[in-house]
């Protein structure tokens, strides 16, 4: 692959991408209506893509200045989208797995590369039925990309556990608040990335990769966190999808604030103080496993405090940081949420009180609705 250019950014500017699911109006089941669903979709309306699976729907803003921009932009395209679904008796799932529907019931997108992941991947890619969201952060070179990523990796379960919304698979309770994160984890590049030094050790890596066939592109690394060369960005990976669009954008104002906190002590100098990987993976189990309710070990003291505890320590130190990037207002809302009940609480709370998957899907697809009907 050679080269590999990280186009530069001068300020840290947003981007979000969201993967909702489609389901049937009547029967609440995941379909494969992507093609039915775009053809309803007015041709002005940009940032709407296919995925892997006919059943999903990506929902990508331009690149925006503030979160604020990115709701705006966000809200235009998913009424546009809402608005095409209406027409083609479908609704929008918000939630990072559907409650149970089946695998393999879903179509795979017809396009080459697709079919060649599935190909490579065999029973992992027709797995692949989850719903996350991205978060792109504009920064200045490759080399800070890279060492964003590794300081980043320590609060990668803190934002996996105020995002978790995959309490099912397949008809199922799994007992895990993010099932999807273990989905992603089956995948040979996703789940947490190896520590790296800098943006050379990243494009050997990289390199090493495609030469001896492990991937055929740089696209196919599926990290929770990753550079990506051709954005200019650090984009963060590891959330389920949330339940609707206040608490992305919330948790997007939180990435973006973090990302650039990163930025600033590396200008400043700082000393990177070392969180061993497997402190990082047991947190991430531990959000994944409990989500909100989870207890995460501190990465300075080694002792667990509750997911409300690292929120609100996180929101003071980046609150500063939030008003010159105009989000304080969007970051102050994850304090709220991480006090309150998941979205993963919410699925397994309606079923407790109906006994009906098919009501879980009904009532939420409703609720994150914001369109008038």
């Amino acid at each position: 692959m050679g080269k590999i250019e990280f186009t530069s950014n001068d300020h840290p500017t947003v981007g979000i991408e969201i993967e909702l699911g489609l389901v049937d109006a009547e029967t609440m089941a995941l379909t494969s209506a992507y093609d039915r669903v775009s053809a309803a979709l007015d041709d002005s309306v940009g940032g709407v893509k296919h995925e892997l699976m006919q059943c999903v729907l990506e929902i990508n803003t331009g690149v925006c200045e503030t979160i604020d921009v990115a709701k705006a932009d966000l809200e235009r395209k998913i009424r546009a989208v809402e608005a095409a679904c209406d027409a083609s008796g479908v609704r929008l799932w918000w939630g990072a797995s559907h409650p149970f529907s089946l695998c393999l019931d879903q179509q795979v997108t017809k396009n080459d590369r697709y079919q060649g992941l599935v190909e490579l991947l065999q029973e992992m890619a027709r797995r692949l039925i989850t719903f996350g969201m991205h978060v792109h952060v504009g920064v200045d070179s490759g080399d800070k990309a890279v060492m964003i990523c590794d300081r980043l990796m320590r609060h990668l379960p803190t934002l996996l556990a105020m995002s978790t919304s995959s309490p099912f698979w397949e008809g199922r309770k799994t007992g895990l608040q993010s099932y999807r994160s273990k989905v992603m984890e089956g995948l040979p590049t996703a789940g947490l990335p190896t520590l790296m030094r800098n943006w050379s050790e990243y494009v050997w890596l990289v390199n090493h990769m495609v030469d001896t066939g492990f991937i055929h592109t740089i696209r196919e690394i599926w990290w929770d966190v990753r550079p990506h060369h051709n954005f200019g960005t650090v984009e963060v990976r590891v959330c389920d999808m949330p339940g609707n669009l206040e608490h992305a954008l919330a948790l997007a104002a939180m990435t973006q604030s973090l990302v650039q906190s990163l930025s600033d002590e590396i200008d400043h100098g700082t000393y990177q103080h070392d969180c061993h990987p497997m402190m990082v993976r047991q947190n991430k189990w531990r959000a994944a496993r409990y989500g909100i309710e989870a207890e995460l070990v501190d990465s300075y003291t080694y002792l667990p405090r509750p997911v409300s505890t690292a929120v609100k320590q996180m929101t003071n130190v980046l609150m500063p940081i939030a008003r010159r990037l105009q989000c304080d207002h969007w970051l102050a809302k994850c304090e709220q949420l991480a006090r309150g009940h998941s979205f993963s609480a919410k699925q397994l709370a309606i079923y407790e009180e109906t006994g009906d998957l098919v009501e879980v899907v009904r009532r939420l697809t409703d609720e994150s609705r914001i369109s008038e009907k």
